[in-house]
């Protein structure tokens, strides 16, 4: 990156630290060319502006990323859901009991549901709830919990409770960003520890993002994504980003557009 001014360069850490989180010192010293004590500096000078919060090697947005709503969400990418919805959907048979994430993809897959007979599903999300309320062949367990309006999903000890008397054929999970070093990643601890209690109770475990997320780390709550759990995104996905969750033992499929033969 060629030289820029320090007022720049310290907008675009902000920046970066709120959408990527690369906030390490040797790693912004390496990005804008410029020495460690210089990096630090401008830390310092942002942390003194209340514009980020230092870390031990580095610094972090005091927000993080903003969280985007689910109702923002689910303009997003919407042929790209629709084609990861309608392949998670063929995968399912009749007499299955499945277990549903909140999120605006695993609601587009709720909607691919309705059409299906013989099967129950469980869900920590308000969006499939809505998509199957009224659908008669589909019976519906909602776990409950604590509601966060921003994901419009449950979580917290209740909901926890209510996954120790469940077990399901398959759970479909959202994220809002997937690192093949890190894992899935969300705005909310709450959230990534319901998502691996989830993937416990389930024989076969999906992670559903669409190709904008790969390689994404907008905030600070990890949850492994293990080895035998398959990641389903679409067409436009970084090759590069899959073929290393590959070398990891993740399964990676790439959901054809709807309308494809």
């Amino acid at each position: 990156m060629s030289a820029i001014g320090s007022k720049s360069r310290r907008d675009r850490i902000v920046q970066l630290a709120t959408t990527t989180g690369l906030t390490s010192v040797d790693e912004l010293s390496q990005l804008f060319g410029v020495t460690a004590s210089t990096i630090r500096r401008d830390l310092a000078k942002l942390t003194t502006d209340g514009r980020l919060a230092r870390t031990y090697g580095g610094a972090m947005a005091l927000s993080a990323h903003p969280e985007a709503s689910l109702r923002q969400r689910t303009g997003e990418a919407f042929e790209a859901k629709r084609a990861i919805a309608r392949w998670a959907a063929s995968q399912i048979q009749p007499g299955e009991t499945l277990l549903l994430d909140a999120g605006s993809t695993v609601g587009a897959l709720a909607h691919e549901l309705r059409t299906a007979k013989d099967i129950t599903v469980a869900t920590t999300g308000l969006t499939a709830l809505q998509e199957l309320a009224d659908v008669e062949t589909v019976h519906v367990e909602c776990l409950g919990g604590t509601l966060r309006p921003l994901s419009q999903g449950f979580v917290g000890p209740l909901t926890e409770a209510a996954l120790e008397r469940l077990t399901f054929d398959r759970v479909f999970l959202g994220t809002d960003g997937v690192s093949p070093e890190h894992g899935i990643c969300e705005a909310d601890l709450r959230q990534t520890r319901l998502k691996e209690l989830m993937a416990r109770r389930a024989d076969h475990v999906y992670v559903l993002a669409h190709a904008a997320k790969l390689g994404r780390r907008p905030f600070h709550a990890w949850a492994a994504l293990p080895e035998g759990w398959t990641l389903v995104t679409d067409d436009t996905a970084e090759p590069g980003i899959l073929d290393e969750l590959r070398t990891r033992g993740v399964t990676t499929v790439l959901a054809e557009p709807v309308g494809t033969p």
